[in-house]
């Protein structure tokens, strides 16, 4: 069933494939978003998170959420495989040619959020969409006017 008009799914796969390899249909054909505006949603993330050094939960998490309308556990898994590594190298390395990154840093940060990120992704998997919701929109409130109300 879609999740956004409840229309009935029904589909008929051609012999010989394998219908348990295919992840379950969550929207019909006409709210399915077409590849492209997920290219442009890393896209623009992908400026944003170079301009200001930030991308996944905070901006990509939410417009997985509001704008193509997942839930929240599969916004964040969907925003943690799109940042593995390959991703944040590249916007990392200009940086680094500017002088303006601490490798040792950033590599013990790295391993601290290996590590963390295991443990919290087990963790969220027992929580309730609306719990995780509102604990990224009050860190997301926090940090915001912490930023905002910071005169330096």
């Amino acid at each position: 069933m879609c999740l956004a008009c409840s229309e009935v799914l029904h589909f008929t796969f051609p012999p010989g494939w394998d219908e348990t390899r295919w992840p379950e249909v969550e929207l019909c054909r006409y709210h399915r978003p077409m590849p492209w505006l997920y290219l442009l949603l890393g896209l623009a993330i992908g400026l944003l998170s170079g301009l200001v050094g930030t991308g996944g939960g905070v901006l990509i998490v939410p417009a997985l959420v509001l704008l193509f309308h997942m839930g929240q556990h599969k916004a964040q898994g969907t925003s943690l495989g799109a940042l593995l590594l390959p991703i944040g190298a590249l916007a990392f390395w200009q940086y680094y040619k500017a002088g303006q990154a601490d490798v040792t840093a950033a590599v013990l940060i790295a391993v601290g959020f290996a590590i963390g990120g295991y443990f919290g992704g087990a963790w969220a998997q027992h929580l309730p969409e609306v719990a995780l919701r509102r604990l990224l929109g009050g860190l997301l409130l926090v940090i915001g006017l912490q930023l905002l109300w910071t005169g330096k």
